[in-house]
């Protein structure tokens, strides 16, 4: 318990502070925010659970695959923002547009014989 707990603190942590520097800099909090800090720590956590490095492989090349319809986000975001929609509403229509997307990249990945 001890060590789930632990896991859950880090994470945490890491995504407060990045949160509290991007008060403060934007660019830095940018910077460490696009760092793969939680793609890190997931690799961590399952080598250190599993210790299987083939499961590991298969993640950081999934990860590899789905960065790129998570970019959805970050293009529709600030479109809806310049456009004067309310932040939230905003969020949620970029969240669903890179759902959306990720679906997608999910059947073109398969079609393709890529199945991670």
């Amino acid at each position: 318990m001890v060590y789930y707990i632990t896991k859950v603190a880090v994470t945490a942590v890491l995504v407060v502070l990045i949160s509290e520097i991007a008060k403060r800099s934007s660019v830095i909090g940018a910077i460490l925010a696009s760092v793969p800090l939680t793609s890190v720590l997931a690799m961590i956590w399952l080598y250190v659970d599993t210790g299987d490095i083939q499961k590991i492989s298969d993640l950081a090349s999934s990860i590899f695959w789905l960065v790129l319809p998570s970019l959805a986000l970050f293009i529709a975001l600030p479109l809806l923002l310049d456009k004067g929609m309310n932040f939230y509403l905003s969020l949620i229509i970029s969240i669903g547009i890179t759902a959306v997307c990720y679906l997608v990249m999910v059947l073109v990945l398969k079609h393709f014989g890529i199945s991670h």
